[in-house]
């Protein structure tokens, strides 16, 4: 969503250059959040111009609807929003049947208990940092809490499910979600709105590893 998306090819090559290891992708229908990005041609677009993982981030109402368009497109993995489907476990095996990554997320103020009994069918939990539809948000404190919530949930139940973090991830609140539990970090503006993108992951990656992050998903 930070990228220029009259060079968006140019820009997915350079951080893929710096060392990032996917490609978070923000869709969104202007139902569910209010404002409106990208839909299925932009991805199959994407898919062209990079080999990393495409993380397909489904800020839409109603998603079930989309998931087969956006796995044709080359999406990688699928997340969906708790918030947004009435019927979560059966969308979590929808995508699951699509044999792509099954990511499912929750909203600032979305209790993990919403969501806890379906990490068993889940690969990442993507918890927002910062209200979802636009970006360049100040990170949300409190939910560096939830992200505790999470990695203790995760852990006692022997889930597989990674933990993913999305707002307000730059060099000053990446130690702190690292520590909480956080193992994917999504960075747009932080990143794209840098002088020198590459030289801003490299620095985040270093940040990262100096607290104990180390690639485990992609």
């Amino acid at each position: 969503m930070s990228a220029n998306f009259a060079t968006l090819g140019e820009d997915i090559r350079k951080v893929e250059d710096a060392g990032a290891h996917l490609i978070h992708v923000d869709v969104m229908d202007g139902h569910f959040v209010p404002n409106i990005t990208i839909g299925p041609p932009v991805v199959k677009s994407i898919r062209k111009a990079t080999k990393l993982p495409l993380d397909v981030h489904l800020m839409i109402s109603d998603p079930d609807k989309y998931i087969p368009a956006f796995v044709d497109a080359g999406a990688n993995s699928l997340t969906v929003h708790a918030e947004a489907t009435a019927h979560l476990d059966r969308t979590l095996n929808f995508i699951r049947s699509h044999n792509i990554g099954v990511g499912v997320s929750i909203n600032p103020a979305t209790p993990m208990v919403l969501v806890e009994h379906a990490l068993g069918l889940a690969d990442m939990l993507l918890i927002m940092t910062v209200n979802p539809g636009f970006g360049g948000q100040k990170f949300i404190p409190y939910t560096l809490e939830k992200i505790r919530q999470a990695r203790q949930v995760i852990e006692n139940r022997n889930y597989r499910c990674v933990i993913e973090v999305d707002g307000g991830i730059d060099t000053d609140t990446l130690r702190e979600v690292v520590r909480a539990g956080a193992e994917v970090l999504v960075a747009g503006s932080a990143i794209f709105l840098a002088p020198d993108p590459a030289r801003k992951i490299k620095e985040m990656l270093e940040i990262a590893a100096s607290v104990g992050y180390h690639r485990e998903y992609v």
